[in-house]
């Protein structure tokens, strides 16, 4: 019961590997705030929860508003006093070439990826400082360790997230900040789905590579393990992996196999 009474606010909660953490967080008798832009499926979600803990809240939360984060944050620390644990994992992915993508097609995905998920951190940040410390986790995906085909605007704003968590930590550490980016491969997940295609709208259809990937239970287990542990980083998934260590160690092997591996 690690984050057992631990005020913990998860944001892209209403499926996936949002959902998945905080089944997991409830069945440690958590504090819950689970967000997203989805009401009805955060309402299924905390049904699931309730089956663990009587605590977990519905927080509606479209990621883009960055206006309205310091009041609905504030509205939360009025509520618990505090948040102990902020998961960043709201966030939107890409099937489309970077030939026939739209600039507003990249900067809505930037905006959902990228500056929705430093604004929320951003305005729990000082909170947290002033509680004597927090824990900030950042959902990325092994497409922010390399660039792969279909994913220009996604792959580049976990990029961008890398960067940005990786400088919090630095600067944060004698605040007792702690900061994970996670990492996960293939997860059986919609996030194909609801991918952006080159129109902006969603792909709607479930990559094979991503039918074939690890349960996004599996994966929360790794995710909380992780936190637990207060690693910096984690690698979540399976034989898709190999790919971050070839990138790293053989990289004209990755640029030929990026090439032939087929991204949907």
């Amino acid at each position: 019961m690690f984050f057992k009474d631990k005020v913990i606010w998860i944001t892209g909660a209403s499926s996936g590997i949002g959902e998945a953490l905080a089944i997991e967080f409830a069945k440690q008798k958590a504090k819950l705030i689970i967000s997203s832009n989805q009401l009805s499926e955060l309402e299924r979600v905390q049904k699931r929860c309730f089956s663990f803990t009587t605590e977990c809240h519905v927080l509606y939360l479209d990621i883009t508003e960055i206006d309205k984060m310091q009041s609905i944050t504030e509205k939360l620390i009025s509520k618990f006093d505090k948040i102990d644990v902020l998961i960043n994992n709201a966030g939107i992915s890409q099937r489309a070439l970077v030939c026939e993508t739209p600039l507003e097609v990249d900067r809505k995905i930037m905006e959902i990826d990228y500056f929705g998920t430093i604004a929320l951190t951003k305005t729990v940040l000082p909170y947290m400082i002033e509680n004597g410390g927090g824990y900030i986790a950042a959902t990325s995906s092994i497409s922010g360790k390399f660039g792969f085909p279909l994913r220009s605007a996604y792959s580049a704003a976990k990029h961008a997230l890398h960067g940005f968590f990786e400088t919090l930590r630095a600067e944060t550490y004698k605040q007792n900040i702690k900061v994970l980016i996670a990492f996960p491969g293939r997860i059986k997940t919609n996030i194909s789905l609801h991918a952006l295609d080159k129109e902006g709208k969603p792909h709607g259809k479930m990559d094979d590579g991503q039918n074939t990937g690890i349960s996004a239970e599996k994966c929360a287990k790794k995710y909380l393990k992780a936190i637990q542990k207060d690693k910096k980083e984690v690698l979540i998934g399976s034989n898709e992996l190999l790919m971050v260590y070839i990138h790293k160690f053989l990289p004209n092997l990755f640029y030929k196999l990026a090439r032939k591996i087929n991204p949907t």
